[in-house]
């Protein structure tokens, strides 16, 4: 070393190695995980997930407020941790590729982050920088399943706040699961939670006021959770108000209102009360801290610290991260195409009308909005009678060519939106009462809307599994896109009303009578793979 050279002016000297290792690296892994990147960039394209972009910027700031803290490492640095995160980041995603389940390559990437800096700065140094990864979180889209379940829970409590909220103002008003009736006015709040499009974000942003927070953990804690009990009374106050216009000024405002009120006016109120917890939570506090002295604001030597991009070295480790994303990103390109199992099915306009004894008449399509959300290939509602004294019986089958891109969802979701309470709902295998030798497992529910009743079931198609469970179904759409390449399945469901004066048992028998018949000729318009033998071919 120079006299009076700085250890760090010596190692910027090997600035330009390290940092094209660093950029293979980058590149190797835009390449790699392009699956992942282009299911962030579709994701994003939606209301729910447009905060998406801003997520990795605010991560990216995140990162430089902790490196201000950790000094330039001298001596031995331990990077094997940094290579077992990149080996377990690329194998994930590689069982992501294969399944054709591009989520799952998001998500991969993100372990793949945490490798790379845990290689660059080594474990003593990297370790600190985990609320910047993990901040990275926010920035993917949810699992369909869990985000059907929680937005539909949380569309529930919205609603039943918003409706408490127009009882408290002396407003006359009834719910029937989330339509609100006013009058001769029937509010739908099918989508009431359109205003918890924001959860997300709000979510990112009190994760971001909890880590520049200075005070007890479990301060941070309150901060952090509060975000999802704020954004759902937000909401709830915006459906009361959206009432409150309903009712005095008729629904031709509500349009208007939608708009304004679904916008930045949410979004900023929800952060004003999480200041106002904040400030709360430090007038407890003993010292008395000023609001603003309480958050680590300061903005200083953040250009410094991205100039130490620079001091990041060459090592094996990070020549390991990049020859193994370029390579496997070459032999991604150059591999044999999977031979895809046959998915040729007939179209559900051919379903049988006649059967069984059974004659069906068509249900028409669903209006745009449904059909919007349903998002099927193919779908078919008949409504089945046998005679003009007993009741009918609905058959719905929705086909979907390729379910990683959103796929089923289950009935347990969409019911409660149209106004139907699930008075029981359990699982059964249908086997032994239809004398099949496979077992057949649906879901067996009972519903009701006021003293309406009427007995479902329902299942999932997956190449001839009959699965009643909407996680086990996700679960064998990745195995079965990791082992045949099929992703396709589809959502067959049968209701019928329980007459007046009718008992249960006598619906049961009439349902299970058409679940018999229908089972029958499924195989035609939902195929099976040939590792399964349908329980009946026609």
């Amino acid at each position: 070393m120079a006299k009076g050279e700085t250890l760090t002016a010596q190692r910027l000297r090997g600035v330009s190695s390290g940092v094209i290792w660093l950029v293979l690296a980058l590149i190797g892994a835009a390449l790699f995980f392009h699956e992942g990147v282009g299911a962030l960039l579709t994701a994003w394209a939606t209301p729910e997930y447009s905060h998406g972009p801003i997520i990795p910027l605010l991560s990216g700031v995140l990162l430089l407020r902790e490196l201000k803290d950790v000094p330039v490492q001298s001596g031995a640095v331990n990077r094997a941790p940094g290579v077992a995160l990149l080996i377990a980041a690329v194998a994930f995603a590689t069982v992501g590729k294969l399944a054709q389940i591009d989520d799952v390559v998001a998500y991969a990437t993100i372990l793949w982050v945490g490798a790379l800096l845990l290689i660059s700065f080594g474990w003593k140094q990297g370790k600190h920088f985990w609320p910047a990864v993990l901040h990275l979180v926010y920035m993917l889209p949810l699992p369909g399943v869990f985000y059907y379940k929680l937005s539909t829970f949380l569309q529930g409590v919205s609603s039943e706040l918003g409706v408490w909220m127009l009882q408290g103002l002396s407003v006359p008003v009834f719910l029937e699961g989330n339509i609100i009736e006013l009058d001769t006015i029937k509010l739908h709040v099918a989508e009431a939670c359109s205003g918890l499009r924001y959860l997300f974000p709000i979510l990112s942003f009190s994760y971001v006021f909890a880590v520049l927070y200075r005070g007890p953990w479990w301060h941070r804690a309150v901060l952090l959770i509060a975000a999802a009990p704020i954004t759902v009374l937000m909401n709830a106050v915006r459906i009361a108000i959206a009432g409150l216009l309903v009712k005095h000024w008729g629904a031709d405002h509500l349009e208007g209102f939608s708009h304004f009120f679904e916008g930045w006016v949410i979004f900023m109120a929800c952060v004003v009360l999480l200041m106002l917890l904040a400030w709360a939570l430090l007038w407890l506090r003993r010292d008395r801290v000023p609001f603003f002295d309480a958050f680590d604001l300061t903005t200083d030597g953040m250009w410094e610290q991205v100039k130490r991009i620079g001091l990041v070295e060459p090592s094996r480790a990070l020549m390991l991260a990049a020859l193994v994303t370029l390579a496997g990103a070459a032999i991604w390109q150059i591999r044999p195409e999977p031979v895809s199992q046959s998915v040729e099915r007939e179209p559900f306009a051919l379903f049988p009308r006649e059967i069984g004894g059974w004659s069906g008449a068509d249900m028409g399509r669903y209006d745009p909005a449904v059909e919007q959300s349903l998002a099927a290939d193919d779908y078919v509602r008949i409504n089945y009678a046998r005679d003009g004294l007993t009741p009918t019986v609905e058959f719905f089958a929705a086909f979907y060519a390729d379910q990683t891109k959103g796929g089923t969802h289950s009935p347990e979701i969409c019911l409660p939106s149209a106004g139907w309470e699930i008075a029981r709902i359990e699982r059964v295998d249908l086997a032994p009462q239809v004398g099949f030798s496979q077992r057949f497992n649906v879901n067996r529910a009972l519903i009701q809307k006021g003293e309406a009743r009427m007995l479902a079931y329902y299942w999932f198609e997956q190449h001839g599994r009959h699965v009643a469970w909407d996680f086990e179904a996700k679960m064998m759409l990745f195995w079965d896109g990791l082992t045949m390449g099929r992703t396709d399945g589809a959502l067959v469901r049968l209701i019928t009303p329980i007459g007046a004066g009718e008992t249960e048992a006598e619906a049961e028998a009439r349902l299970s009578d058409m679940f018999v018949q229908s089972v029958r000729v499924l195989p035609r318009f939902v195929p099976v793979a040939e590792a399964f033998t349908p329980i009946f071919v026609e």
